[in-house]
């Protein structure tokens, strides 16, 4: 694994990390940076807090695989999926609800390379031979 997949695996996962912490611990401070008013009933906020918490486990991971090894083809393939994923919810929202603004326009920047970096990495790495995915806990 060369630096430049290493740090690429550990900007991702300190992004997703971050980002979960913050809508887990502070969800209305949160989407009041993209000019969100945030609900304050109990079950909405429960709705924001768990997939919080959701993206920040999955950045502990993928930022684990910048500091093992042998979890890097695991966190290269998870930060793909993770950064993927967001982009293309974004986009099915996009055509289906209009304009979200700048901000969330540049969230969607972000997840597109993020994703992109990460599946650069991924299959840097070797991971990706004859469509399986190499992973090996050390």
């Amino acid at each position: 694994m060369t630096r430049l997949h290493k740090l690429i695996l550990g900007a991702a996962g300190l992004t997703a990390l971050g980002i979960g912490l913050g809508i887990t611990f502070m969800p209305q401070d949160f989407q009041a940076s993209y000019g969100i008013v945030a609900n304050t009933n109990p079950a909405a906020l429960s709705e924001l807090r768990a997939p919080g918490a959701n993206l920040a486990m999955l950045g502990a991971v993928i930022l684990a695989g910048a500091v093992r090894t042998g979890m890097a083809g695991l966190s290269a393939a998870l930060g793909t999926l993770v950064f993927f994923a967001f982009a293309g919810g974004r986009l099915v929202s996009l055509a289906l609800d209009g304009w979200p603004g700048e901000a969330i326009a540049s969230a969607l920047v972000i997840e597109l390379v993020f994703g992109g970096l990460c599946l650069w990495t991924w299959r840097g790495l070797g991971a990706t031979r004859q469509g399986q995915v190499a992973v090996h806990a050390r």
